[in-house]
């Protein structure tokens, strides 16, 4: 057809001078007041990494901070790989800069809610931050050993209880006032899955349910036997009580995961960005969460609340029940058009002096070392002329 369109060239060169200058100024223009607005108060926060890929090669780690009281995403650290030593590093060096950040602007932590990583444990604990950790990551890392034992001989019984048990540490984490009542709940399911309903700890002297005969008799677990030893073992260790005991009783990071899933719409794992592009990307993706944060449940033109059936891959067939949010909006698109065209492209000049600020780190391949090419062609071709009769 011929028609003329904009060249790659071309429309780097825009998204360099207006496009992501604004996005940079918009996101930090946000964060500004709402951070001025948190300084008034202490914050419960909650914290989460972002690999780019999976695996332990990832070259970005995205950490998110989140307002848990409003589920507003507050911080967001990009941090590439070769800045740390290695992507293991990622998650410890975004929080701790997301934290400075906070503590510049004179925001105060309650505490923060996270997953188990060891170096965030240790991190956390020298800085003396209340840590709690989220449930569903704890069900899941049990829900895995329980599994694999449910499959050796003699421990077929541990099938029964696997989803017992899962639900009973979400029971554990959200009806108990301290870490020590947390782990005599927790710990009282090894007496409850052998029918023996009442137990030693003070804390939690005997089972809350109402006491009724079982009509599977083969449920029940045998005391000595290698799937109660097994079970035992899982349940009782050192680490798992410790985290039991910090599990957070009301607020967690699913929503977090939910974010993590919206970054997925800007920056998809399959395409490659630079560092500035993916990180206008994330601010982005904040900008379109928090302002569809609070949205409401739809209804039917009757006036009927709407809900929907969800078969997550982790119940392996079972379902859950939804509900459904009213429509998006994108009023962060208009204020961000506006930018462009009523402050940016008048006079580009403040917003790329902010823009250019942003440190860059090196790529990847900047620490190693780069041959001239008619060196490397020429070993090539002699090591090539060498191989052949």
């Amino acid at each position: 057809m011929h028609l003329r369109n904009i060249s790659y060239t071309a429309f780097r060169r825009h998204a360099n001078s207006y496009l992501e200058p604004a996005v940079v100024h918009k996101w930090r223009q946000y964060q500004e007041t709402e951070l001025q607005f948190l300084s008034q108060r202490k914050v419960k926060i909650g914290g989460d990494m972002r690999a780019d890929s999976p695996g332990h090669s990832a070259k970005y780690g995205t950490y998110s901070v989140m307002n848990l009281e409003t589920n507003n995403i507050i911080d967001i650290q990009l941090i590439q790989s070769n800045e740390v030593g290695g992507s293991h590093n990622m998650e410890k060096e975004g929080l701790k800069r997301s934290l400075q950040h906070l503590e510049s602007k004179g925001v105060a932590v309650d505490y923060i809610v996270t997953d188990r990583h060891p170096q965030i444990q240790k991190f956390l604990c020298d800085r003396q931050i209340t840590h709690y950790y989220d449930v569903w990551h704890l069900e899941k890392g049990l829900s895995k050993k329980l599994g694999k034992v449910a499959k050796e001989k003699d421990c077929e019984v541990v099938k029964k209880w696997q989803q017992g048990i899962k639900n009973h540490v979400y029971w554990c984490a959200t009806s108990s006032s301290s870490g020590p009542e947390k782990v005599a709940k927790w710990t009282s399911v090894v007496n409850h899955v052998q029918d023996k309903h009442t137990h030693d700890n003070p804390l939690y002297p005997q089972c809350q349910h109402p006491i009724r005969q079982s009509r599977d008799r083969k449920k029940w677990f045998q005391p000595g036997s290698k799937a109660l030893y097994k079970l035992e073992k899982i349940l009782t260790n050192k680490r798992v009580l410790g985290d039991v005991e910090r599990l957070s009783s009301r607020y967690q990071t699913s929503t977090l995961e939910a974010f993590h899933s919206v970054i997925l719409r800007f920056t998809p794992k399959s395409v490659v960005f630079p560092f500035i592009g993916m990180l206008c990307r994330l601010y982005l993706a904040a900008m379109h969460f928090n302002e569809n944060a609070g949205r409401t449940q739809a209804r039917t033109t009757s006036g009927v609340l709407r809900y929907r059936l969800h078969f997550p891959k982790a119940k392996k067939g079972g379902h859950t029940v939804k509900s459904v949010k009213s429509p998006p909006t994108y009023c962060y698109v208009y204020n961000l058009i506006a930018a462009v065209f009523d402050d940016i492209v008048p006079n580009p000049q403040p917003y790329l002096e902010e823009f250019k600020k942003i440190p860059i780190p090196g790529d990847l391949s900047s620490e190693f070392y780069r041959p001239p090419l008619t060196e490397a062609v020429a070993a090539y071709r002699s090591r090539f002329s060498q191989e052949q009769p």
